[in-house]
């Protein structure tokens, strides 16, 4: 017998769609959404209009009428190089040149005026000194005392000082004409003796009476702090050294 194919069975050749989806496509058709609006062409503009909104009449006002002509600017004729007189054996390097600017170094948190300083180079390396100012340079001033270690009013680099904690008080010593102009000498040039070779020895230079009175003035306020606080002036006195096994790194001054 033949058998009666159900109702429900789907047709060969054709996908079913679920009446849903069909009302949900009817209602996107008739309002139209998710298709994109036509572009609207903007309406077209006359010269007058393009004109005024260009902004040129006001160009035009501000220079009675006119535009403004710029003129090109004259060059100069460059100068036509001579040509040495002679050409060197080997040629010789040019030096590069450095736009940097030296800054002067940020004084150090542990160095405040009174501290006394360990000198590590120069001619007085191993003295204690008393630290005064620091200079535009960034250079630090400072002194002996002069009558106590033999150290005078210098310039010291604070990269070559171990401060320690040991401070004087320098409160009524004045430090203001010590600048970088203070401690600056005259160039002088150097001579030939009468067989143009050899140069003759320099002579050295004696310290100025002013230079000399500061000391003074400065080391006789120094020395009065200092003599107020027991052992400091053995202390400057004496000369910093280091045996072996012994790290200043891992001291405490």
């Amino acid at each position: 017998d033949e058998r009666e194919m159900p109702a429900t069975a789907r047709k060969t050749g054709k996908r079913s769609v679920s009446k849903a989806k069909k009302v949900v496509r009817k209602v996107l058709v008739r309002t139209k959404i998710g298709k994109k609006a036509p572009h609207n062409e903007s309406a077209t503009v006359g010269r007058s209009a393009s004109y005024k909104r260009s902004g040129k009449w006001a160009v035009k006002a501000k220079n009675k009428g006119k535009f403004p002509v710029v003129k090109a600017p004259v060059k100069k004729p460059e100068p036509t190089p001579k040509a040495p007189r002679f050409y060197a054996a080997e040629d010789t390097p040019k030096p590069f040149t450095r736009r940097n600017v030296a800054k002067p170094a940020k004084l150090r948190e542990s160095i405040t005026p009174g501290t006394v300083l360990i000198l590590l180079a120069g001619r007085f390396r191993g003295k204690r000194v008393v630290f005064l100012k620091q200079t535009s340079s960034g250079l630090l001033v400072v002194t002996g005392p002069y009558k106590i270690n033999g150290v005078p009013i210098r310039r010291v680099n604070q990269a070559f000082v171990i401060a320690t904690t040991t401070k004087v008080d320098i409160a009524g010593v004045d430090v203001a004409k010590f600048d970088d102009k203070y401690f600056a000498k005259a160039a002088v040039k150097k001579t030939k003796n009468a067989d143009g070779f050899f140069v003759s020895e320099e002579k050295k230079e004696e310290l100025s009476p002013a230079r000399k009175a500061d000391q003074k003035a400065v080391d006789s306020k120094v020395l009065a702090a200092v003599k107020k606080q027991e052992f400091l002036k053995p202390y400057l006195n004496s000369r910093f050294s280091l045996t072996k096994g012994q790290a200043p790194h891992a001291m405490a001054f």
